[in-house]
């Protein structure tokens, strides 16, 4: 038996219901969908995903802007979406909120242990607009203490979802040409050095792919970047230890053209036994 989770940022909820979202859902094996940059208001999100799912989320406070959720398939009994935690603690303002959301399920492994599942939307940051950058910092930082408070509880977690971080030369394609640019710097690529070696959590993809570049799982929207295969793997699932090792298969729901594509970014599912 298998745990399925997908993680996807959907660059529009209601953009990516319309061009074809639901047939991706018919299809895919996952229990739990985490959702980022939902831009859409709580109240409409069950409509967008359509029969078969319950979800829940938090809207950003800035209109039009971030949002997280996480999707259940109506069959699961294990999970609790009134008991959703919706914010990180330790950061504060508008453009923190809609970025952040988690939910326990009750021992789905058998093993006596709760899985926190988390959806997370990273700033993207823009080294030309240094706020951006000081906001993202202050994020990643109160990230690197919610996530060591929740593996300190002892149970699983896995952190999914759009980090806006390449952590190594293999995420990105042309990474000589973004040493300077967000998403690529070292200051931020060193929180993720610290959250795999010293913090306990492993880059669940990266270690069923291998060494090796890619497989990406966002594409620029301009010029041929999607066709050239020329994208960034800036959407993670990384868990503890004892659940990373449950791990059996990963994939990237890559569309099969530009033109069926139904967000910038593809579903990254991972199944765990």
């Amino acid at each position: 038996m298998t745990f399925t989770i997908a993680t996807v940022n959907v660059n529009g909820l209601r953009a990516a219901a319309r061009k074809g979202m639901g047939d991706w859902l018919a299809a895919t094996s996952a229990d739990v969908i985490t959702l980022q940059e939902v831009r859409a208001p709580e109240e409409l999100l069950a409509g967008l995903v359509g029969e078969g799912w319950s979800i829940a989320g938090e809207a950003s406070q800035l209109k039009g802007r971030a949002g997280v959720a996480i999707a259940v398939r109506s069959s699961r009994e294990d999970v609790d979406l009134d008991a959703m935690r919706c914010g990180l603690p330790g950061v504060e303002g508008d453009s923190h909120t809609g970025r952040w959301i988690e939910s326990d399920l009750a021992d789905p492994f058998g093993d006596g242990r709760t899985l926190t599942v988390i959806s997370c939307y990273m700033h993207s940051g823009n080294t030309e607009k240094p706020q951006t950058m000081t906001d993202k910092y202050a994020f990643l930082d109160a990230m690197m203490l919610r996530l060591e408070q929740l593996r300190a509880a002892g149970g699983h977690v896995a952190l999914t979802g759009d980090i806006n971080i390449a952590h190594t030369e293999w995420d990105i394609k042309n990474w000589k040409g973004n040493l300077k640019s967000a998403g690529f710097l070292p200051e931020e690529r060193a929180y993720l050095d610290r959250l795999t070696t010293d913090a306990g959590f492993v880059d669940v993809h990266r270690a069923l792919h291998g060494d090796g570049p890619g497989p990406y799982t966002w594409w620029s929207q301009r010029g041929k970047a999607f066709d050239n295969d020329a994208g960034w793997r800036i959407d993670y699932q990384l868990a503890t230890e004892d659940l990373a090792a449950r791990a059996t298969s990963a994939q990237v729901d890559r569309a099969p053209s530009y033109d069926t594509r139904w967000s910038d970014h593809a579903p990254l599912v991972i199944s765990y036994s």
